[in-house]
This record gives structure tokens, C-alpha cells and sequence, in this order.
């Protein structure tokens, strides 16, 4: 059976020699007679390799010291609640919602304390970022909150908001390691590693250190206080182990690959090939905003239901995987990620004129 091309949203396509340098060592990890699925998380080996996967994480991304690196588990969605637990001193914050997950998280927050909702593009079904140049915020807030690519609607932020000295939290999940960042812009940097770094069961949460303290929520489990991991470098409890490790043969490939402005470039190339065709193309359309663009997810219909189903299952056939949308948009939606190879967007373009040739 040769490999197909998964555009799932996540879990999601990994780079395929992470994969079988994985499956090499999947019996004896570097000799030592076990695999890393089968190791201690307290052994000299297994420090070694979360220690490894944090500096080289630190490398790519250029994070200053004054932030903490945690590996956790829970999802992105855990962290909707772990964040108010631990930042809302004065039970106030702003979010804008820019999709579900936004919205989850918002909503998720107002368990806890004040949410305002200080700009949203619900009303054109999120195909859009709105302006966040001069938005409402609350004088006593305690943080800004955004997605900042929403995986499902295919949006991104390409200015980050104006939040006037409060401090920004934002869940990168579908974009981290895409494009290089500036770790300083944020307090908390985000993201569930199942689509651009590693299997499904890590998150990744990268938090300035003024931010991690004693004083969080009355009732906040000791599991969901950041300074409970980051006292204990991610080890309190048993981590997500083998996660980690893949996670870390990931960044040594990002590594290798040149580092992200190398990933920004390839990201672009990919997605100009798809965009380029959409733009052109009489059968399918893009669903967003140009200036908004994903460059990892890309939402697209033909405008007829039936169409679109059959587009899905013929490119299945084809050996185009995981090409249907989500429900709250229909149609479409090719998720591009690092470790999707070019050759698979061109091939895709490639398939998508053919299908427009014979159903139009």
C-alpha cells in the first residue's frame, strides 16, 4: 500500500522520515533494549529527550528565557478553562472570536469571570478577520484572547490586534511552526501539536513567567496551574512521553529544513499553487477573504452539495485523503501543513482540473 496524501485538519499529516526514523527505533531506542513508548519518564534517557525537544523548540522559535516551554496534555480545549484559571486576576478579559474554537474558549471563560466579546466575524460564518486595530479593550482586563488561524474557516491573523498593553493569548494550534513568530508580542503562546508537530495527545503552552503564579482561580485543580509544571519542567505527573519524543524528531527536521523562514517559503509556495487555481478556476471557490488567507487550511466549494460530495469521494479514489469540509462550512478543505509535500498541492491542482473539466 503506498502512502496517499492526507490534507486532514488533524490529526494530520508528519513528515515522513520522522516516521521511519521513528519506526526504526521503535523496538530499541539508541540501545537501549526498549522502545521510548515503553521507557520511565523519570530515566536518564527519556530526560534527555524532553530536554532536547525543549531547547530545539527554543532554537526554532528564538524564545527569550523569560518564558517557560510546558508539554501538556488535554488538548488546546483544556487549556479554554486552564487560562482564565490562571490569568484572570481581576475576572475580566476580551476575546475575539474569529471561529468555534474562538468561540468555545469565550464561552469556556465566562465560567470564570467577565467575557467580552470585543470583535467577532460571526456574521459573514467567520470568512473573515475583523479590524483589530483599534478595538474596545477593557480598561481592567486581564488578557486579549485570539485564535490566530482557525482551522476550520480558513482565516489567519496577519496583524497581530492592537491590545493596547494588556497582555495577548493566543492559540496557534494550525499555524504553529509555520512561519517564524515573535515570541515577545505574546504573554501566552498556544497550540495542540496534532497538526503541524506530532500525534494527537500534546500541548504545547509557552508562557512568560510573570504569568505563572501562586494566585489563580479559588478551586483551581493542582494539575491545571501552570506553576505546578512549571516547577516540575513538564514532569509532575507522567507526560505525554512518546508524543514528546515525536514532537522532538520534528523540530530536528524544522531544523534541518533551514529553520522557519525556510517553512514560511514552502508554506506560501503550496498555497499560492491552490489559491492561484481557485482564483482562475469557473467550478471551485474559495470561501475567504484574500487578505485572510490560511496558509494551512484552505476551504473551498463548488456551491452544489452533490458536487462537492462527489469531488470528496472521487478524490479519495484518487488517493487525495481527508478532503471534506467541515460541517459548518461544507464543501471542501485541503490542510497544507509543513510536512505536506508540494507535490501534493500540485498534484491536487492537477486532480481539481480534471474533475472541473468533466462536471462542468
Amino acid at each position: 500500500m503506498s502512502r496517499v496524501f492526507n490534507f486532514s485538519a488533524g490529526p494530520a499529516v508528519l513528515p515522513e522520515e520522522v516516521l521511519k526514523e521513528a519506526a526504526d527505533e521503535m523496538l530499541d531506542y539508541q540501545g537501549s533494549g526498549m522502545s521510548v513508548m515503553e521507557m520511565s519518564h523519570r530515566s536518564k534517557t527519556y530526560d534527555k529527550i524532553i530536554k532536547d525537544a525543549e531547547q530545539d523548540l527554543r532554537d526554532i522559535m528564538n524564545i527569550p528565557d523569560n518564558y517557560k516551554v510546558l508539554f501538556l496534555q488535554g488538548g488546546a480545549s483544556q487549556q479554554f478553562a486552564m487560562i482564565p484559571m490562571n490569568l484572570m486576576k481581576n475576572k475580566v478579559a476580551d476575546y475575539i472570536v474569529t471561529g468555534q474554537w474562538a468561540k468555545k474558549a469565550y464561552q469556556e471563560a465566562s465560567i470564570y469571570g467577565k467575557t467580552n466579546k470585543i470583535a467577532s466575524s460571526e456574521d459573514e460564518t467567520f470568512s473573515y478577520i475583523p479590524d483589530c486595530s483599534d478595538l474596545p479593550i477593557s480598561e481592567d482586563a486581564d488578557y486579549v484572547y485570539i485564535c490566530e488561524n482557525n482551522t476550520i474557516y480558513g482565516t489567519k491573523f496577519k496583524t497581530l490586534p492592537n491590545t493596547k498593553g494588556k497582555t495577548l493569548v493566543s492559540d496557534v494550534s494550525s499555524c504553529f511552526l509555520s512561519e517564524p513568530v515573535d515570541v515577545t508580542k505574546y504573554g501566552v503562546i498556544y497550540g495542540g501539536v496534532q497538526k503541524n508537530i506530532g500525534p494527537a495527545g500534546v500541548v504545547i503552552v509557552i508562557i512568560r513567567e510573570d504569568l505563572i503564579t501562586e494566585d489563580t482561580l479559588p478551586g483551581t485543580p493542582t494539575m491545571l496551574k501552570y506553576k505546578t509544571h512549571a516547577d516540575a519542567n513538564s514532569l509532575y505527573n507522567t507526560p505525554p512521553a512518546y508524543g514528546i519524543y515525536i514532537c522532538g524528531k520534528v523540530f530536528k527536521w524544522i531544523k534541518k529544513m533551514g529553520g522557519l523562514e525556510v517553512m514560511k517559503q514552502r508554506n506560501e509556495e503550496k498555497a499560492k499553487i491552490l489559491y492561484d487555481f481557485l482564483d482562475s478556476s469557473k467550478l471551485f471557490k474559495g470561501t475567504v477573504r484574500k487578505e485572510d488567507r490560511s496558509l494551512m487550511n484552505v476551504p473551498f466549494v463548488t456551491g452544489n452539495d452533490e458536487l462537492d460530495a462527489k469531488f470528496v469521494k472521487e478524490a479519495a479514489e484518487a488517493g487525495f485523503v481527508n478532503l471534506k469540509g467541515h460541517r459548518s462550512v461544507g464543501g471542501m478543505r485541503a490542510s497544507i501543513y509543513n510536512a505536506m509535500p508540494k507535490e501534493g498541492v500540485e498534484k491536487l491542482v492537477e486532480f481539481m482540473k480534471k474533475f472541473e473539466k468533466e462536471n462542468s
